[in-house]
């Protein structure tokens, strides 16, 4: 079996990426600070901090020693973070670039570098349109929207991902190996139960997306039928934003 490594497994994004890529073959190791509530029979839950670059050599090093080769990464460890650019404090900031940036940057170096030694394997980053659009609130007709739905630096962090998968794309396309990110708009989960109504009617589709629809383009993305695909950024946002 092909070996999987999900961060944020225990969200409900990074949950069903785990029961969708292990439905489909995968071995999946997946990686949270907290054990997530249900684990299939082929799914291994290590407790890791992907931010530490210790925790994480030392939980790649027992996964390659235990499972077997790792042959795709998935990143979907983050953190939400609401309010106003100009009121953003640097301690909000930092800890939101901590697990959003640096923990997807230390999974693509460690796993990145053994897929390039053995020419084999994909990356799938997630990012956000909200890295895109520059956030859906619109504080010019509702000023409470800023509070409730800005997310400067959440847009940021995600932003510095889709850069990122850009960058380790071209860096990694001699060794064969490809990167692309899913940006998804708003998903239906937990950390998006307080999404406005108002912001919420404004999707075209009319309505949220689900955790399952981001973990059918993230096994796409991963699969052979993407084999060509390197260096996209994959929106999934029901026409909300489009380029």
């Amino acid at each position: 079996m092909n070996v999987a490594v999900v961060t944020g497994a225990g969200g409900s994004i990074g949950s069903a990426v785990c029961k969708l890529l292990e439905s489909e073959g995968w071995q999946v190791a997946a990686l949270d600070l907290a054990e997530p509530r249900v684990l299939g029979p082929n799914t291994r839950f290590y407790s890791c901090d992907v931010a530490s670059r210790i925790a994480v050599r030392d939980v790649v090093e027992d996964i390659e020693d235990h499972m077997g080769p790792i042959t795709a990464l998935v990143n979907v460890a983050g953190v939400l973070s609401t309010g106003s650019a100009l009121e953003l404090k640097v301690s909000e900031f930092e800890r939101v670039m901590r697990v959003n940036v640096q923990g997807t940057l230390i999974p693509c170096q460690l796993i990145g570098q053994l897929m390039a030694e053995r020419k084999q394997g994909s990356i799938v980053n997630i990012g956000s349109v909200v890295g895109k659009n520059g956030g859906n609130a619109r504080p010019w007709l509702d000023a409470n929207e800023q509070t409730r739905a800005g997310g400067v630096a959440y847009g940021m962090s995600k932003a510095a991902v889709h850069s990122m998968t850009l960058f380790l794309a071209k860096e990694l396309a001699r060794a064969g190996v490809r990167v692309n990110a899913v940006a998804p708009g708003p998903i239906a989960t937990e950390m998006t139960s307080a999404f406005p109504e108002n912001l919420r009617a404004l999707i075209p589709l009319g309505r949220m997306g689900r955790a399952d629809e981001v973990a059918a383009a993230v096994s796409f993305m991963l699969s052979d039928k993407a084999g060509f695909i390197s260096g996209e950024i994959l929106d999934i946002n029901g026409a909300l934003w489009c380029d």
